[in-house]
């Protein structure tokens, strides 16, 4: 029987990753025609893009906190937030998603193996628990706003 550390580790691991409520990163994107990366419909202040690479900066930033003294975050909200609603080119887009890819992992990595109770010491009390419930958190609150921008746009299929 498990003890009740690998319950919660589990548990964050599924939140992180995605499911029961929560809809996947990938498959809010999956089947998005390149052409609605950029679209702004209904004069909403972002696109798919800049909701994409927003996850991205975000959960690496706090990534980068739960395991490094020297890291130094973005300037809020500035730095956070791509100012061009389009990605540059199909390589810049494939990249911001496999680094999420490849953040997360690392973070579920750091979640699996570290302490979640202890104040990370560089920080002013976060945990890496906080930091785990905090990315999970804003990935699913962004996701959701890809799902509505896709359903705004006509290209989100409930399947």
């Amino acid at each position: 029987m498990p003890n009740n550390n690998q319950i919660l580790t589990d548990e964050i691991t599924h939140l992180l990753n995605g499911g029961n409520a929560h809809a996947k990163l990938d498959d809010a994107l999956n089947g998005l025609p390149a052409n609605q990366r950029g679209e702004r419909p209904y004069d909403l202040p972002y696109s798919i893009w800049q909701l994409v690479e927003h996850i991205r900066i975000a959960q690496w930033d706090m990534l980068e906190f739960s395991k490094d003294a020297s890291h130094q975050s973005p300037k809020w909200p500035d730095e956070y937030w791509p100012k061009e609603p389009t990605p540059p080119n199909e390589a810049a887009w494939n990249a911001a998603i496999q680094q999420i890819k490849n953040d997360l992992n690392e973070l579920i990595g750091l979640v699996k193996t570290g302490d979640l109770y202890t104040p990370i010491p560089h920080g002013e009390g976060q945990t890496l628990l906080r930091e785990a419930l905090q990315a999970a958190d804003h990935t699913a609150y962004h996701v959701a706003e890809i799902i509505v921008l896709r359903r705004l746009l006509g290209s989100w299929k409930n399947s």
